[in-house]
């Protein structure tokens, strides 16, 4: 198994599985604060970039 395999939290967006889309960049989603709301089948989900640049996705 190649070394790739082991590093699926390293990749970039061209080495992303092709999809009908392309990746948004959180960034753009989020605009210019830290947190955006989401709704999904009447459920509000909050969106998040932390300190360390991670994404929480909370309900």
């Amino acid at each position: 198994m190649s070394d790739k395999a082991f590093k699926m939290n390293a990749q970039t967006p061209h080495e992303l599985a092709p999809t009908s889309e392309p990746p948004i960049d959180a960034r753009v989603l989020i605009g210019d604060g830290i947190t955006r709301q989401i709704y999904l089948d009447n459920q509000v989900y909050t969106l998040r970039i932390t300190r360390a640049g991670k994404l929480i996705l909370t309900k």
